[in-house]
Order: C-alpha cells, then structure tokens, then sequence
C-alpha cells in the first residue's frame, strides 16, 4: 500500500512557505504556522509596530499570502474590495503587535490577539475582530495611571490604551538599544 498523505501537514507547510517566505528574507528569522505574536523576536516586534505605510508592506505580504492572494508587491493589482479586506486584517494585526509591545513592557496584562497563531489571526480575522470588539485590551495594575484607567468607560479604556502607543515606541526603542 502506498504512504498515506496528511493533507493537514501538508497545507500547513504550504501555508506557512508562502506566507512567512517573504518574512524570513525581511526580518532574517524563521516563523511557522503556529508562531504567535508572543513568540516574535523584540527587534521583529519592533520593526512591525512602527506606524505608516512604509511598514505596511510586511503585513500585506502575510496577509496576502495567507488568504492565497498572490505576493504583497501586488496588492495594488488587487480588486477594490480584496484591497480594504488586506488593509483591515493589516490594522487590526498591526494593533495586536503593539498590544504586544506594550504587555512585553507590562503595561498591558491583556489583548485579544494573544491567544492566537498569527496565522490563525489572518485566517478568521472576522471571528477574531469580533472578538476583539468585546474584549479590548487591559492596562496593567502595575500601571501609574492605572487608577486614571479604572474611571473610565470601556470605551474610553481602550483610546486610553491607544494613546499611549507613542510612549510605547520609544520605550521599546529605548529597550532595545539598551539589550534589556
């Protein structure tokens, strides 16, 4: 009797070949289909988390290539709505990646990503965005402002949370150029 194919394994390594190729080569480290954001090296999560569209390239190879749209550099040749649907999964990653940046700071206990394989994360980004709607992100009680925090709406928690992002950079930045 022939060998036996695992279908699952193997698109697992299809999945994974194409989605992190262009990942290894940008950021010179391996990741596979069970990588979490958790798992991410500090100089990736960096490089990741940095606002503007210069950075929105590296979220667009994934997600492309997860959902088999073809290779990042051709986002612009995509349909109008295959466009807003790779911009919409790239934001909502590129705000799992910085609620990571800011729990490895301990300034956040929890994110909705957390739970998650990035692949996963791209593949039912729908579930996953829902799910993050429900449940924001949590300040750390190690926190200063964290009595602040507590007053607010849950609403108002979550931009609370947001506006400290540009603090968060540069503490990170710091972190890193310091190897801490």
């Amino acid at each position: 009797m022939g060998e036996i194919v695992d279908f699952q394994s193997y698109r697992n390594r299809a999945v994974e070949e194409r989605a992190f190729a262009p990942w290894k080569k940008r950021f010179s480290e391996t990741f596979g289909t069970n990588v979490y954001l958790s798992d991410l090296s500090d100089a990736t999560l960096m490089a990741l988390a940095q606002p503007g569209e210069d950075h929105a390239v590296g979220y667009y190879e994934l997600v492309m290539a997860v959902l088999n749209l073809g290779e990042g550099v051709k986002f612009y040749y995509l349909d109008k709505g295959e466009q807003l649907r790779v911009v919409d999964i790239h934001l909502f990653l590129a705000d799992q990646v910085r609620f990571e940046l800011m729990r490895r700071l301990g300034w956040v206990e929890r994110y909705p990503g957390l739970s998650a394989p990035i692949v996963e994360l791209v593949a039912e980004y729908e579930r996953y965005r829902s799910a993050a709607a429900k449940s924001p992100p949590t300040l750390a009680h190690s926190r200063p402002d964290f009595d602040q925090y507590q007053r607010l709406t849950e609403r108002e928690r979550e931009s609370f949370i947001r506006r400290l992002l540009p603090q968060a950079l540069e503490a990170f930045r710091l972190r890193l150029s310091h190897g801490d």
